[in-house]
């Protein structure tokens, strides 16, 4: 049933979400048209896709959270959290350096998703706590902001979150592998149909014996282990762990799940488009950072632009459905 049930699912959205990377083609033929060698460079490209490996880790999580109808706020500040834990940790050696901020990102996913699936509190409640601990927690182990954890530049931490394979960076590299994970996660196999029955009804999913909360448990941990993998990557990146950084990534991550079709309702969308609204918010922030007389609030302008223009179509498709 469960089979079925997915089957119906994905079809029905096929077309819709052929949108974002249409867009993201037809501006990135405009954006190479308008600026030529120095948007369309191998430099520039490479710097947009290492910029986007970041936010694909986290929009990769946000959407198995979202197609199972929840939401998850609290991935802005794991991010911090995890940069600064990478830090802290990396003072033990690489090995402290990744599975410090890895086990405490999936200690916080285990909560969320217990407090969400099991007491059926609501996720936006969840999560919203759970982005205010994982901040506080953040400025208390870097005393309040003031004490900044430097990774050494012999590790092998650092050398891999600085190399570069084939003339990338390694986190684009690594983020691929785990978008690939994620197809393979999504689309073949039952837990990801699971996340697609939860997500369009759960009640409907319980009477077929689907064990939801797990499913939301699963989905939340994944969430906040993905935050945690690009934490430890921008550290390596940048040698060492902010508190402050992460702000407004939530919202980021969310945006580009859903300029890439991913119903906010739950229930239907893709890893795909996913990719295409990730790579389509970073170009065209690369976009207005060419331009140079626009400040970098007009990305926020801009992603704000799209998320509510596309919510607009959601939902005229939606009521077409009903009708």
């Amino acid at each position: 049933m469960t089979t079925l049930g997915l089957r119906i699912a994905l079809p029905r959205w096929r077309v819709d979400r052929a949108g974002a990377p249409i867009v993201l083609g037809l501006v990135v033929l405009g954006g190479a048209a308008v600026f030529g060698g120095s948007f369309a460079g191998g430099r520039n490209l490479g710097n947009i896709a290492l910029d986007a490996s970041y936010l694909l880790l986290i929009a990769t999580g946000m959407t198995f959270v979202i197609l199972s109808g929840g939401i998850d706020l609290s991935v802005g500040s794991l991010l911090a959290l995890s940069g600064v834990l990478t830090a802290y940790g990396a003072r033990w050696g690489t090995l402290a350096a990744v599975a410090l901020p890895l086990a405490v990102c999936a200690a916080f996913g285990v909560v969320n998703g217990l407090l969400i699936g099991r007491a059926r509190i609501a996720p936006f409640i969840v999560t919203l706590a759970a982005l205010l601990f994982a901040r506080g927690l953040a400025f208390a182990v870097a005393d309040e902001g003031n004490r900044v954890y430097i990774i050494p530049a012999g590790l092998t931490l650092t050398r891999l979150g600085q190399a570069r394979w084939l003339g990338l960076g390694a986190p684009v590299w690594l983020a691929l592998a785990v978008f690939a994970g994620g197809l393979v996660l999504l689309n073949l196999t039952r837990f990801g149909q699971a996340t697609f029955a939860v997500g369009d009804n759960q009640e409907a999913a319980e009477l077929m014996g689907l064990p939801v909360a797990r499913v939301r448990v699963l989905v939340y941990v994944l969430s906040a282990v993905l935050t945690g993998v690009a934490g430890v990557l921008v550290a390596a990146q940048t040698q060492s762990g902010l508190p402050t950084i992460g702000e407004g990534r939530e919202l980021e991550a969310i945006a580009a799940v859903v300029i890439g079709g991913t119903l906010l309702s739950g229930g239907a969308g893709s890893l795909s488009g996913t990719l295409a609204g990730v790579l389509l918010l970073k170009v065209i922030q690369n976009l207005i950072n060419q331009v140079g007389t626009l400040t970098a609030y007009y990305q926020q302008v801009v992603s704000g632009t799209f998320l509510v223009v596309v919510v607009l179509v959601q939902l005229r498709l939606a009521r077409r459905r009903r009708s």
